[in-house]
C-alpha cells in the first residue's frame, strides 16, 4: 500500500480527496500574537475575515520537521510506502524539511515529488496520485503521470491590491506603490521548470487582467478539452467574472471554486483570483465522472 503526505499549500475540495489515502501536514501562519498550526487550525473563511479586521500583515513558516517525523512514523508503522508531494521547493522550504524528517525515520520508505506549483495545482497532483493508488498503480507509473501533470497544468493569478505582496517582499515597495497609483494589476505565472513565480504580464484594471489570463489560455490551448479550477482569497465577483469568461472562450470543465489556504493567502491577501488549468486528458482514468 502507498499513502500520500502533502502540506497545507495544497488546496482541494473535500469531494476531491474524500476516500483517498492522504495526510496533510500543516504549514504555520500567524496574525499578530496568535499562531495557527496543527493544534490550533484556522479555516480560510475565518482567516480572511480576520484579515479584513486588522492592519497587521500575517506571517508564515514552513511545516515543522517534527510534524513530518510523526507523520512518517505513523504511516510506516502501518506498513505503507509513502509518496510525499509538496508545494514548490522554489517557493517554500517545506520539501527540504520533509527530506530532513525522513532521514530521522529510517523505517519509512519515502519517495519525494516537488510539485513545482501550489494551491489546487498541487491539489490536482495529490488527487491524481491518490486515485492512481486506489487503482493499484505502482510508484513508477504514478510518478510518470505526475510529471506529465506538472509539465502541462498552468497556474496563473492576479489581484486587486498589492499591499500583501509589498509587505512580503515579493515586489519592491516603490514598484508596488506606482502600480497601485496607476491601477496596474500584475499577472503572475508559476514556472513549470523550477516552480518560481514569473511575470506573465500586466493590465490596467483587475477585469482586464482576468480577460488577459483567459486570452493567454485560449491562445495556448485552443479548442482542447480542459479541466479548470478557480481559486481566490475572498473575491466572489472576480471568481464569477473569470468563470463566465472561461466558459465563453474555452472548452472547459470547471471544478468547484476553492478558497486559497491561509498559508498562501497570507502573501496575497483577500483580493487574489487564480486559475489552475490543463488538458482534461491528463486525468483520464483517474478522475471520477
Amino acid at each position: 500500500m502507498i499513502e500520500i503526505v502533502t502540506d497545507s499549500g495544497c488546496d482541494l475540495h473535500e469531494s476531491q480527496f474524500a476516500g483517498l489515502p492522504v495526510t496533510f501536514v500543516p504549514l504555520n501562519v500567524s496574525i499578530g500574537d496568535e499562531s495557527f498550526d496543527r493544534d490550533n487550525p484556522i479555516s480560510p473563511v475565518e482567516f480572511y475575515r480576520r484579515l479584513s479586521e486588522t492592519l497587521q500583515f500575517p506571517k508564515t513558516s514552513q511545516a515543522a520537521i517534527g510534524d513530518f517525523v510523526e507523520t512518517y512514523r505513523t504511516i510506516a508503522a502501518r506498513g505503507s510506502e509513502i509518496l510525499s508531494i509538496h508545494i514548490a521547493g522554489a517557493l517554500s522550504g517545506t520539501i527540504r524539511a520533509a527530506r530532513a524528517a525522513a532521514a530521522l525515520v529510517p523505517e519509512a520508505k519515502v519517495t519525494f515529488f516537488d510539485s513545482r506549483t501550489l494551491t489546487s495545482g498541487l491539489g490536482w497532483q495529490v488527487q491524481a496520485a491518490g486515485q492512481a493508488i486506489l487503482r493499484n498503480w505502482g510508484i513508477d507509473q504514478i510518478l510518470s503521470r505526475l510529471e506529465l501533470i506538472r509539465d502541462q497544468v498552468d497556474g496563473q493569478f492576479t489581484l486587486k491590491e498589492l499591499r500583501y505582496l509589498i509587505a512580503g517582499g515579493r515586489i519592491s515597495h516603490i514598484k508596488g506603490i506606482l502600480a497601485q497609483v496607476l491601477n496596474i494589476k500584475p499577472i503572475i505565472l508559476v514556472n513549470h521548470e523550477d516552480g518560481h513565480y514569473e511575470d506573465g504580464g500586466k493590465a490596467i484594471s483587475f477585469q482586464r487582467a482576468l480577460d488577459q489570463i483567459v486570452r493567454l489560455k485560449e491562445k495556448k490551448f485552443g479548442s482542447v478539452p480542459l479541466r479548470a479550477q478557480v481559486v481566490h482569497g475572498q473575491c466572489p465577483e472576480g471568481v464569477a467574472y473569470l468563470i463566465e469568461a472561461l466558459k465563453k472562450k474555452l472548452n472547459v470543465v470547471c471544478e468547484e471554486t476553492l478558497p486559497v489556504s491561509p498559508v498562501l493567502g497570507a502573501h496575497t491577501g483577500p483580493s487574489l483570483v487564480g486559475l489552475i488549468i490543463g488538458p482534461l486528458s491528463l486525468f483520464k482514468e483517474l478522475i471520477p465522472a
